[in-house]
């Protein structure tokens, strides 16, 4: 006599909630990526003990060849203030100095006067140890 069962299993898996997992993966990946923007010139940063991430909205960038930029965007000495200027205009800004660890302290110094005299907070950027 054969036997046979009322209760037929069903061996299909649905893949619809790891798609969704995968979709909330990527999202939430593609949102953290985007709050660290790297610089456009190779610099060596100083190392601190404590580093925090911060919305860049304006960088400088200074190599240890004296080269300056505002952006990514090549600029000379003497045209930072031109540049910093329009960025800044009638909002606080946020500037974040990359500058090499080999650059004297004077151009750190004359950087972070400038922007603080345009009246932005001036942080500067370091690696972790």
């Amino acid at each position: 006599m054969a036997l046979q069962s009322k209760n037929k299993v069903d061996s299909s898996f649905s893949m619809s909630s790891m798609t969704d997992i995968i979709f909330l993966l990527l999202i939430f990946f593609m949102l953290t990526s985007s709050f660290i923007t790297p610089s456009g010139l190779p610099v060596n940063l100083p190392s601190s003990e404590t580093t925090d991430i911060i919305l860049q909205e304006v960088t400088v960038t200074i190599t240890k060849d004296l080269r300056f930029s505002v952006n990514d965007r090549v600029v000379s000495r003497e045209q930072i203030k031109a540049e910093l200027g329009p960025l800044l205009e009638g909002k606080k800004g946020q500037v974040v100095l990359h500058i090499d660890k080999e650059v004297p302290v004077e151009y750190l110094v004359e950087i972070g006067g400038i922007a603080a005299g345009l009246g932005a907070n001036v942080s500067i950027a370091t690696k972790p140890y």
